[in-house]
């Protein structure tokens, strides 16, 4: 089945254009909260402005690869525009990854400048890996200059062992003041907003290998307007959102940043997830719009006397990332009197492709429909040449202004990820007669962990490094506070030996603490297709009888 959802012409422009409007409009209104200390859009145009000017000077200009590797502050949100105004690509990494997954991320892209904050938990995994990676500059920014004056003062006196340790003149190290020194705006850079990239957003695809989605401009405007437009944000009001989901996400990208900075309203930043801080947080800044993941929601759903707690305020809340259990949603919403819709979206589509309108009709189990001059076919897995029509069960496949222009450097993926010009989601579902999305199981092998994607090669590849590891699985198994968690099964090297404990142990130094699994499990043998290649699907339906599923 073809469905298409116009809704009128899409505005395409260059990314920083978003902010610049809003600067223009709202500069006196707060952009950005972050621990009561708060910037303007004045204030956060001019900084963008200075830091992109600096980040020309040192050398940033069109098509530089710029990482971000940063948890949720100002600069996050300062490095994301400037970086695009002299020229750049941002390139997303999380803070969590260990050493290995940075390495290979930095050297696939082509990054040469990385920014962190001066923490040395992220700053010491960069530095180990700079000079093999290829890495020109560290960009360091200090948590004291954007933290309230006592809060900084406390965290120099307090956190004196957590601080980075650098040397700012040894060729490497770029401390942030230094890009505040050459002037107030950078050199206009010409955008061609349907063919430059705007962002790397590193994903597993349709295959789990990850690689970087190329987002062009228009790809990541385009979405942003079909986002506001879909969800009627104008209308239902949003004058301030929170912001606890990381933004090297692309989904927290979209709904935490994009979208409040369009519609002129502040962002709370939180850098992680604590449950007390963040209701705390919902109470004292009453925020409107709070995009989650159904752990989030959950979560809160869960705390003893909730009912206590002030959660008023909220009015939109948009889940993604993981399958929205009903009772979670029915939950929240009767606690908070918020509405709390699922969208559907991937890193190649900027990231969102369907959602329930929030104004409109919610159907339970449903994803949504298209966002605007969004087209979703559903494609015959047995012969995707051929459209299904209604309540046929396929692949989904999708088309729309916010699709990737491909995989960085791998043009053979990139056009195995296409049919006929639309995008193989690698996910199976089929449409009602209304035009809403039903998803009902995956093709790939991506395991939805508590909102993130974890991809079972990077598991099994870690594994492999193990020398006593011979062959090793990883699947995702029910969890009941995650909804799903990662399980790896593993056979030795003969005359091997090793224990559970002590793969888990060698793990946690080779994958994100978010990757790790929940067990693993030696066996004697692990299943094989007729071609004798590890399969999963056996040890996917064990898990599932173990559970009672």
């Amino acid at each position: 089945m073809l469905h298409r959802t116009d809704g009128g012409a899409v505005a395409i422009s260059p990314v920083p254009e978003l902010l610049d409007l809003s600067v223009a409009e709202y500069g006196e209104r707060s952009a950005l909260s972050f621990f009561g200390r708060k910037w303007t859009y004045a204030e956060l145009g001019a900084a963008v402005d200075t830091v992109a000017a600096g980040l020309q000077a040192h050398g940033v200009h069109k098509g530089t690869k710029v990482g971000l590797c940063l948890p949720n502050t100002p600069y996050s949100v300062i490095f994301f525009f400037a970086v695009m105004k002299a020229g750049g690509t941002v390139v997303n990494f999380s803070p969590l990854y260990v050493e290995r997954e940075l390495r290979h991320q930095i050297r696939d892209s082509g990054t040469t400048f990385m920014v962190v904050p001066d923490l040395k938990l992220i700053h010491s995994r960069v530095v180990a890996v700079a000079q093999e990676a290829g890495l020109k500059s560290i960009i360091v920014c200090p948590m004291t200059g954007i933290l309230p004056f006592m809060k900084g003062l406390l965290f120099n006196l307090f956190k004196r062992k957590e601080k980075a340790v650098y040397s700012p003149g040894d060729g490497l190290h770029l401390p942030y003041a230094a890009l505040l020194k050459h002037g107030a705006r950078p050199q206009p850079v010409e955008v061609n907003p349907a063919e430059d990239i705007a962002v790397l957003q590193y994903t597993g695809g349709t295959t789990g290998v990850p690689k970087g989605a190329m987002l062009t401009h228009a790809n990541v405007s385009a979405n942003t307007h079909q986002l506001i437009v879909h969800a009627d944000c104008e209308r239902i009001g949003v004058k301030r959102v929170l912001g606890v989901l990381p933004l090297f996400h692309v989904f927290a990208m979209q709904t935490v940043m994009l979208i409040p900075i369009c519609l002129g309203a502040e962002i709370v930043l939180l850098p992680r997830f604590q449950l007390n801080d963040l209701l705390d947080t919902i109470e004292r800044e009453k925020p409107t719009m709070f995009p989650g993941v159904p752990t989030i929601y959950g979560a809160i759903n869960q705390v003893p006397h909730i009912d206590r707690r002030d959660l008023s305020s909220l009015t939109l809340c948009i889940s993604g990332g993981a399958p929205l259990p009903m009772d979670v949603r029915d939950r929240f919403q009767q606690l908070t009197g918020c509405m709390l819709v699922e969208g559907y979206g991937l890193s190649e589509t900027s990231p969102v492709v369907t959602a329930n309108p929030p104004l409109g009709l919610v159907k339970g189990g449903s994803v949504g429909t298209a966002l605007p001059q969004t087209v979703i076919e559903i494609r015959d897995l047995a012969d995707p040449s051929r459209i299904l029509g209604v309540g046929e069960k396929g692949e989904v496949c999708v088309r729309g202004p916010q699709v990737m222009k491909g995989y960085y450097g791998r043009p053979d993926e990139t056009a195995m990820a296409f049919i006929d010009g639309a995008l193989r989601t690698g996910d199976v579902g089929y449409m009602d007669p209304d035009g809403y999305l039903f998803l009902v199981d995956r093709i790939k092998d991506v395991i939805l962990c508590g909102g993130y994607n974890v991809y079972p090669r990077v598991i099994e590849e870690a594994l492999y490094l193990h020398p006593a590891v011979a062959e090793a699985v990883a699947i995702g198994i029910p969890d009941t506070y995650r909804g799903q968690a990662p399980k790896a099964f593993v056979t030795l090297r003969q005359d091997s030996e090793t224990s559970p404990d002590e793969l888990m142990s060698f793990l946690s130094a080779q994958i994100s603490k978010i990757e790790m699994p929940k067990a693993v499990e030696i066996r004697e043998s692990l299943p094989k297709s007729v071609v004798g290649k590890l399969s999963k699907k056996e040890l996917v339906e064990e898990e599932r009888q173990r559970s009672g599923g």
